[in-house]
């Protein structure tokens, strides 16, 4: 088996952190002696929220809770420095949580040339709006309130879904559209299916 290099996309709650876990099992069943980078920048800035150390991880903190969206610059430094010590040519890498916008995905690109990281799969979990609410109100995270969520949902619609245009003219790049509104298991047999594993 080739290394996968993989993007899950799509709104929060759409079930991107659960389906790269069960990805993840799929893969060492079905590839044991590779090694699998997994970065989620989610939960890398709540890892940083926690330390609350130095000025930027206290920063972190007091807004993690609130549903603001984080700089992306940081976003960047975070997913930089897992590359930096985790990724080769070799592993399979998967990705969830960037790129966040058009130019993030650009910096990205960088990221991929350096590390030979060629084809790319975006699997783009299709979840409706409604059913992003329900399932975030369900979760009951302090950072889920309405006013959090409307605006992650206008944040990922004017920022993010262009990062799906944009892959989806990127050379190289295989577009896998999944309908995230089934139960769990459906996914993920949908992801493993579509990938091939």
């Amino acid at each position: 088996m080739k290394p996968h290099t993989i993007i899950f996309i799509g709104p929060q709650g759409s079930g991107k952190g659960t389906q790269i876990e069960r990805l993840v099992t799929r893969l060492k069943e079905v590839d044991p002696t590779r090694k699998i980078v997994d970065i989620q920048t989610g939960r890398r800035f709540r890892a940083l929220a926690a330390k609350q150390e130095n000025y930027t991880e206290r920063s972190v903190s007091k807004t993690i809770d609130t549903g603001a969206l984080q700089p992306l610059f940081l976003s960047a430094v975070l997913w930089g420095d897992a590359f930096l010590h985790h990724v080769d040519p070799e592993c399979h890498l998967l990705i969830d949580g960037f790129p966040r916008t058009v130019p993030e995905a650009v910096v990205l690109e960088s990221a991929f040339s350096f590390y030979a990281r060629s084809p790319v799969t975006v699997v783009f979990l299709e979840v409706p709006e409604e059913e992003v609410r329900t399932r975030m109100k369900l979760r009951a995270r302090k950072d889920d309130t309405d006013d959090a969520i409307e605006e992650r949902l206008t944040w990922y619609r004017e920022h993010t879904l262009p990062v799906v245009e944009y892959y989806e003219k990127r050379p190289d790049t295989v577009m896998i559209r999944i309908d995230g509104t089934k139960d769990i298991d459906a996914v993920a047999t949908d992801v493993a299916t579509e990938l091939g594993v």
